[in-house]
């Protein structure tokens, strides 16, 4: 599931067990359209990307302006009620953990069976029905990404990578086209990869992703 837009969150009423309030706009979203904080070891702020350090959580909406809105004014401190040290590049910091996530759960997916590169063999899970989500290199030709789409007009589409960080998932230098199979690592990807485009500030769906969510 893609992650609302800060505007869309609840700004006023009970958070349930699966929500948490943004410390940066106040709005009350799922956590997985959010990124947890926690305080570590003298008073040092950290990112808990997959939510399972210990501590208290700082949350934030998965959204660059927020991250941004967060550091400047400071409101990680004014949350934990003490003096933090916060990195100046956070948000940056964030956008790379969020990057390397989405790639572990790629190369999760490929070691699994779930996943392949090429455009034959995407095209043939297309053809098949096999694929339910498909990631396209930022800097591939645009004519082979419409001749994909054109088989599966609704199906979703991500172009956060480039084909050498693709590839490399792969053990090849480049991979242009990648299909995904529904299932855990997939569904896991979709959730990260929204959440990666919220952090990199991409306001249309297809400059980081395109509806990435799983059928």
């Amino acid at each position: 599931m893609a992650p609302q837009r800060v505007a869309e969150g609840r700004s006023a009423g009970a958070v349930t067990g699966a929500e948490r309030r943004c410390l940066a706009t106040g709005a009350v979203l799922p956590k997985s359209a959010l990124i947890r904080f926690v305080v570590g070891p003298e008073a040092v702020l950290f990112v808990d990307i997959e939510g399972r350090l210990p501590g208290r959580g700082l949350w934030v909406a998965a959204d660059r302006a927020a991250l941004e809105k967060a550091v400047a004014k400071r409101l990680f401190g004014r949350s934990a009620r003490q003096v933090l040290i916060v990195p100046g590049d956070l948000p940056a910091q964030v956008e790379a953990r969020l990057e390397q996530r989405c790639l572990d759960l790629l190369g999760l997916a490929r070691r699994a069976g779930h996943a392949v590169a090429g455009f034959e063999k995407v095209r043939d899970w297309i053809r098949s029905g096999r694929a339910a989500l498909l990631l396209e290199a930022a800097d591939g030709a645009a004519d082979g990404r419409a001749k994909l789409r054109g088989l599966a007009p609704g199906l979703p589409m991500a172009t956060a990578f480039d084909a050498a960080r693709l590839g490399a998932v792969f053990g090849r230098d480049h991979a242009v086209h990648v299909a995904l199979a529904a299932g855990g690592p997939t569904e896991r990807l979709a959730a990260e990869l929204a959440r990666l485009a919220g952090v990199r500030g991409n306001s249309e769906p297809g400059a980081g992703q395109r509806r990435a969510t799983t059928h």
